[in-house]
């Protein structure tokens, strides 16, 4: 029975229709994937038979009403599900809820199966994944660095394939940080646009639930099925979401933005690779200057704003000393500075409103884009220097829903493991259309290097298969000294470059295609030539044309010409 590394809502549809395996297969693949990755500590209550095959047995029968039918989702230990404890990773803060969260609860209405509660920043304070009880969140990619927080185990266990979605939270970014650290998608819809019953407050008015996923269409579907008013959330509002849009106009940055940590080289370069991108999706661009956001952001910690924190986790604190994370109450208690006076947090209050409607001035008809994050830290240097390294984690996030605006992170490059990049895409709370039709248009222009040797090269006959599909001719060059050339007994004659020890640098043309070109084309690649990847003569790889072994056993090797 095979699974992929990751899942998406349309492949477990797709799988269930051909009869791959079943619900109870999927979880039982989860739960061992689960106990594979155990030292990631993604997990507050773990995926387990006994949790979730209740839900198993209570899936509708008619699946085709149901959209979600059997697909497994995860959930931040900060949003109640029905009879499990819910412990904002503090284990003397636990309760057990006797419903579940009204997203939760739309979700499972739908058909979608929770698997388990994720670890997290705990109560939901930090950007970081490290600040649990419950022991530092790993990386998807590198144990070392940073997973992200504060929702860290939900993104994490999409990353690693133990959820085909889960359900962060996000007050000052903590729905978008882990998503680029783990190169994924991660949705924020308006304030209020999903309900925050059954959600411990964190700063209750700027709290948002959000959306992980590993495409954007899967954050759309959920995000379709669980907004609307609650009137058991006083945050809520019915707030539209309107049909498909491009923005007129995008925002980028005047001034380079700040790049930090020991990999500053890393992100400048993968910024400057977005930026390129956005420039050349057709959209009107705009520089502007990011102070005013900035200053907005700084409300949110340095004013009196933090004491919206201490409110509802005062009582707690006070009668459980030394039961919070060290870090976790230092930033709590800041909320009960004698300078958080009345007269203060009206000056932020005001100064606040100056900036929203700046915003919406400027953003009308528009978004805005930024890095998600300039940087990240390994574990080791967020333990020696917790404070500092989360507030540089913030500097593109922490301005977002003091503002009232919608965002989506996106990955720079959806394949990328090392030290991966993103951007996010900030837009009014009434232009959340626009946020996403512009993250589209981006994933839709992301590009690979695709290497041919034969009728496909430049100036030969077959060129125009690629020209048509909007590739670009990007330079002449050759593979490693490890590949044999034939001419192929097909008509007409093809050249078929096989792998082989002992082999020569042949002659290649590369061009760059989109992602979404490129799967166009790999449907009409007919055997024995298969789409693999070729190793380059500098060492980098592509994807490119390979032979079936079978292919050439009959057929003039070329490998002296070195080109077809």
């Amino acid at each position: 029975m095979f699974f992929p590394k990751k899942f998406t809502v349309s492949y477990i549809k797709q799988a269930y229709q051909n009869g791959e395996f079943t619900p109870t297969e999927l979880i039982e693949e989860i739960i061992k994937r689960s106990e594979k990755y155990s030292e990631y500590n993604v997990w507050i209550v773990k995926p387990s038979m006994e949790l979730i095959k209740n839900y198993i047995a209570n899936l509708p029968e008619n699946a085709e009403d149901h959209p979600l039918w059997g697909i497994p989702f995860a959930i931040k230990d900060n949003i109640d599900l029905k009879d499990v404890p819910t412990t904002a990773a503090c284990p003397e803060f636990s309760y057990v809820p006797k419903k579940s969260a009204s997203v939760v609860q739309k979700l499972i209405n739908a058909g979608a199966i929770p698997i388990g509660k994720t670890n997290l920043d705990q109560f939901a304070t930090g950007l970081v994944g490290t600040r649990s009880p419950y022991g530092e969140v790993h990386n998807a990619h590198d144990e070392k660095m940073i997973s992200g927080g504060s929702s860290s185990g939900s993104a994490v266990a999409v990353a690693l394939g133990m959820a085909a979605f889960s359900l962060g939270t996000d007050t000052a970014g903590s729905g978008r940080v882990p998503a680029m650290l783990n190169t994924i998608v991660g949705y924020k819809p308006s304030l209020g646009a999903w309900s925050t019953d059954g959600v411990v407050p964190a700063c209750a008015s700027l709290d948002c639930v959000t959306v992980f996923a590993n495409n954007l269409e899967d954050t759309q579907i959920v995000n379709k099925i669980v907004r609307g008013f609650d009137e058991n959330c006083r945050w809520s509002k019915a707030i539209e979401l309107k049909g498909k849009k491009l923005p007129e106009k995008i925002y980028l940055p005047k001034d380079e933005p700040i790049f930090f940590g020991a990999y500053s080289d890393n992100y400048r370069t993968k910024w400057n690779n977005a930026a390129e991108r956005i420039k050349n999706l057709g959209i009107k661009i705009e520089y502007i200057d990011y102070d005013f956001f900035y200053a907005a952001a700084k409300i949110l910690y340095e004013g009196a704003y933090v004491a919206e924190r201490w409110l509802d986790l005062k009582e707690f604190v006070e009668k459980n000393p030394n039961k919070t994370f060290p870090v976790t109450e230092i930033i709590l208690r800041s909320g009960a500075k004698e300078s958080n006076t009345a007269a203060e947090l009206f000056k932020n209050l005001h100064d606040l409103q100056n900036y929203r409607h700046k915003a919406s001035i400027l953003l009308k008809n528009s978004v805005m884009i930024m890095p998600t994050a300039g940087g990240s830290f390994t574990r080791d240097e967020v333990r020696e220097n917790p404070i500092e390294t989360n507030s540089m984690m913030g500097l593109y996030t922490n301005h977002c829903n003091l503002l009232n605006l919608s965002a989506i992170a996106i990955p720079e490059n959806s394949t990328d493991k090392n030290l991966p990049f993103g951007i996010t895409i900030f837009g009014l709370s009434d232009s959340e259309n626009l946020v996403i039709e512009a993250a589209d248009k981006f994933l839709d222009s992301e590009y690979i290097e695709f290497a041919v040797c034969g009728l496909h090269k430049k100036g030969y006959p077959l060129e125009y298969q690629l020209s048509e599909l909007g590739a670009e001719f990007l330079r002449h060059d050759a593979t490693a000294k490890k590949y044999k050339l034939f001419k192929l007994n097909t008509s007409p004659v093809k050249p078929g470059l096989i792998k082989s020890g002992g082999g020569e640098s042949i002659e290649v043309d590369i061009y760059r295609i989109s992602k979404k070109s490129f799967g166009i084309f790999s449907g009409s690649v007919l055997e024995p030539l298969v789409i693999g990847t070729v190793e380059l003569a500098d060492g980098s790889k592509a994807k490119g044309f390979l032979c079936e072994q079978y292919a050439v056993q009959n057929s003039e090797e070329i490998t002296d010409k070195k080109k077809f």
